[in-house]
């Protein structure tokens, strides 16, 4: 091929050319170059500065790439109801959403709570020294962590956040000389993840100077082997829960073969499967984040922290399993949700992306807790919506239905043909082959 040579090619100093040039770079690899260029500049804002903004959210960019902004309406989270924004490609995933958000706002609505917000960051270090005599001066330790942290704590203190504690953990049966000193923080409205890093590389000075001057170590026990400083993603105390509740009569008629009981018991049952089997809870709570990671995104958030967070809550038992549960009691039906969601409404992503910025006025400019609770709830939205469709209709008949538009693009219908098609497979299964097929058809007869 001729532009395998380019291919191959190790290029230094990508980082530091002009956005044309990287542009020209990624283009010689394809076999169409001017159209490459053209395709990738039309994604580009045409008001320079906006663009700049964007071109500065990361490294070697060449341009932006779009995924769907979509509304859920009708969600309902004690009381109130929201428009909620999510961004994601999926194309079930929003009127999943807002199928589950109509059905229970009239049905009480969905009742959240947050239950805490400590986030967790940790000194990793390796010290030979007798624990005892770190345990003995430990109280001091902590103050001197208080005081050399205040220039960096000062303002998040005024906020009503700040350090909470500090723990000493003793590793060493895990491996050679390993200690943790696990730090808690309160940081308010922000997800504080740069706050938590400064205030946690701070203390590791403060440690390996502490234990380098205190007059009760001596020797090689005056050595402090920092390994490395930084926050955890995972947060099982900075916790929400959400949950919807109601009598069996209310869920009569989801569909014509189950009364409302043996709704509720179905999906008891599908539940619990996900309580017991690692397959299927995965795929389980795979939906719960359709919905989390879309309202993170369309907020600013980041997505990848908090699914690590849900995942590893997942496991806290011991094996990996739903987190959502059904209780059946008295003639009433009860799902809740209950997992870690460190998010921020201020700071990063959240007033630089313009999006992000409007996402959350729409959302009534809500406080970080306010937030856990609404992005809870449309986790917890499209998971009822999944097991709903799993236990009465099947997934795959309300999936393809959505899916039908990106099959037709992918033939180049035209507008008359998405219309005609629309109209066939609203009483038609749906799938890729069946709608080539008619697509094939249509235009042998025209």
């Amino acid at each position: 091929m001729p532009h395998r040579r380019k291919r191959d090619l190790i290029i230094k100093g990508f980082s530091k050319l002009l956005k044309e040039d990287k542009l020209k770079i990624v283009a010689e690899l394809m076999d169409n170059q001017l159209e490459t260029i053209e395709l990738l500049k039309s994604f580009w804002y045409a008001d320079t500065e906006k663009q700049k903004i964007f071109d500065e959210f990361s490294e070697n960019t060449i341009t932006n790439f779009y995924i769907p902004y979509g509304i859920a309406p009708n969600v309902m989270v004690n009381g109130r109801t929201y428009l909620v924004p999510m961004v994601i490609e999926e194309s079930s995933v929003v009127a999943a959403a807002s199928s589950a958000a109509r059905f229970w706002s009239e049905r009480g609505g969905f009742h959240a709570e947050v239950k805490d917000t400590v986030k967790v960051g940790q000194i990793h270090f390796q010290w030979c020294g007798e624990k005892e005599k770190l345990v003995s001066v430990f109280d001091e330790l902590k103050q001197h962590f208080r005081e050399k942290t205040k220039p960096i704590t000062a303002n998040m203190e005024k906020r009503g956040g700040g350090i909470l504690d500090f723990e000493l953990v003793d590793m060493r049966n895990r491996l050679e000389n390993y200690y943790q000193i696990n730090i808690t923080f309160e940081t308010v409205d922000s997800m504080g993840a740069n706050f938590i890093n400064s205030c946690l590389e701070e203390s590791a000075k403060t440690l390996q100077e502490f234990v380098k001057t205190h007059p009760v170590f001596e020797g090689n026990e005056k050595e402090v082997v920092i390994i490395m400083s930084i926050l955890s993603n995972y947060t099982p105390d900075c916790l929400v829960k959400v949950w919807v509740e109601c009598d069996f009569k209310d869920l009569e008629n989801i569909d014509p073969s189950l009364s409302g009981e043996e709704f509720a018991r179905k999906f008891e049952t599908a539940v619990k499967i996900a309580e017991i089997d690692t397959f299927r809870a995965a795929t389980h709570n795979k939906g719960i984040f359709n919905g989390i990671d879309a309202v993170a995104i369309a907020t600013g958030n980041d997505f990848r922290a908090i699914e690590a967070a849900g995942h590893a809550y997942a496991s806290k038992g011991g094996h990996y399993e739903s987190l959502s549960h059904v209780e059946i009691k008295n003639g009433r039906f009860k799902y809740q949700i209950e997992l870690p969601l460190a998010l921020g409404t201020v700071g990063g992503l959240t007033s630089l992306h313009p999006l992000a910025k409007h996402s959350l006025e729409m959302l009534g400019k809500p406080s970080a807790k306010e937030l856990m609770m609404i992005t809870a709830t449309l986790g917890m939205a499209n998971n009822f919506a999944a097991v709903r469709s799993l236990v009465t209709k099947g997934i795959q008949q309300g999936h393809m239905k959505m899916h039908l538009m990106n099959i037709l693009n992918h033939f180049k219908a035209s507008k008359s043909e998405k219309e005609k098609a629309v109209n066939y497979f609203s009483d038609h299964k749906v799938s890729f082959a069946e709608v080539g097929e008619f697509i094939k058809n249509l235009r042998l007869s025209g």
